[in-house]
């Protein structure tokens, strides 16, 4: 049994769309020896808002990809807890409540724009490319900038009240960045960090028209609803960061602390990603690897 000596509550968030592969093993890892070395709890969560990509085989892997290589959590689907249920999908009431809260305060509105829309609007290049150009890591789901299209001071009064009215689905629901202002904060793993909302990034999605919430939602939500303290994850989800600590804000939550761990690529220099069936935890595993094998040389700065 683990013993807690502090208020340190960090997490594990998996999305089960595929197979876990060592870049998803090294960023775990971190995360659960800061835990262990904070005295705190490491909560698993299950990022299965996908529903169109997670499958049983890869939830059940998950696990199983976890428990081989020597993780283990003191809260979680399989495990319960007082903040149960910890899954995504069975959280949906939960999103809801935060999105009436955003709602409530005029921090998001209503956008018709497609994707297509918003990538073929003139001067709407992808976001963070000036990070990018300094050297920030690449964030492949990055949105493209948004140029404010649907933003309610760009309609007329009617259509405004109009879209006053509109229910939760059945259309997109962007959060207005507060253009111009800096978003800052000190990374544990990546140094200072720096963007400029509407310039770095723009307005983001946080319901989609299918009635799912956005990652930036359903992540802030869980995060604050389930007390962490630290963050631990990949660097590509730096530009997600500043996102959600404009959530955070919106939303008076406290903000927890920030670890983005460096990505880990195969020998060709390429980022890991699902596909790479060659590091999945599983080949590893039927290849004979040992996970203590896998973790020769790993360094954990302490929490």
């Amino acid at each position: 049994m683990v013993s807690h000596t502090s208020s340190y509550r960090g997490r594990l968030a998996p999305s089960p769309t595929g197979w876990l592969h060592l870049g998803h093993a090294k960023t775990f890892w971190t995360a659960q020896q800061r835990a262990r070395a904070a005295g705190g709890m490491l909560i698993l969560r299950n990022d299965d808002l996908d529903a169109a990509r997670c499958r049983p085989e890869f939830v059940a892997g998950m696990f199983e990809d976890l428990k081989w290589f020597g993780f283990a959590w003191d809260e979680g689907p399989d495990v319960g807890g007082r903040l149960f249920p910890y899954d995504q999908s069975r959280r949906l009431d939960d999103y809801a409540g935060i999105f009436d809260e955003l709602k409530e305060a005029g921090a998001i509105y209503p956008c018709t724009c497609s994707r297509k829309d918003v990538q073929a609007a003139a001067g709407a290049p992808h976001e963070s490319g000036a990070l990018r150009a300094a050297g920030a890591p690449h964030e492949t789901n990055d949105e493209p900038l948004y140029p404010g299209t649907c933003r309610p001071e760009n309609l007329d009064d009617a259509e405004r009240e109009r879209r006053s009215a509109l229910p939760r689905a059945g259309v997109n629901w962007r959060f207005r960045v507060p253009d111009g202002e800096p978003v800052a904060f000190e990374d544990g793993g990546c140094g200072p960090q720096r963007a400029v909302a509407g310039t770095d990034f723009g307005d983001f999605l946080v319901w989609r028209k299918d009635d799912v919430p956005s990652y930036q939602l359903a992540c802030v939500a869980d995060d604050a609803l389930m007390g962490i303290t630290e963050v631990v994850r990949g660097a590509d989800l730096i530009m997600s960061t500043f996102r959600q600590l404009l959530l955070f804000r919106a939303l008076f939550r406290p903000v927890p602390e920030f670890f983005h761990c460096p990505l880990v690529n195969d020998e060709h220099g390429v980022r890991l990603a699902k596909r790479h069936d060659a590091l999945a935890l599983r080949t590893l595993r039927a290849e004979g690897k040992r996970p203590e094998e896998l973790r020769t040389g790993w360094h954990v700065p302490p929490a």
